[in-house]
């Protein structure tokens, strides 16, 4: 595996219809091609995850936590870290 974790592309696989009507990958190596093309970020926390969006352009200040969590790009892994996925 490269940059992402196996507990990472296993969450990825779960849940990806979170942002996408339709499966993405299949595989975990499926998984990883795509992350890697979409250059899908992890993050240690939900401060990292409004940075990132912030840095990204998005108008996050009225969302709370628990809204950043929800949204569709946004990956809560099982460690305590965030995947982020720009669909």
């Amino acid at each position: 595996m490269g940059d992402y974790s196996e507990e990472c592309l296993l969450t990825f696989l779960k849940n990806q219809k979170k942002l996408f009507d339709e499966p993405v990958a299949g595989t975990m190596e499926e998984a990883e091609a795509f992350l890697e093309d979409c250059m899908a970020a992890v993050v240690e926390s939900i401060e990292e995850v409004r940075e990132y969006f912030e840095e990204s352009g998005a108008d996050v200040d009225g969302m709370s936590d628990e809204e950043l969590e929800d949204a569709s790009e946004v990956f809560a892994l099982p460690d305590g870290t965030y995947l982020i996925v720009e669909g």
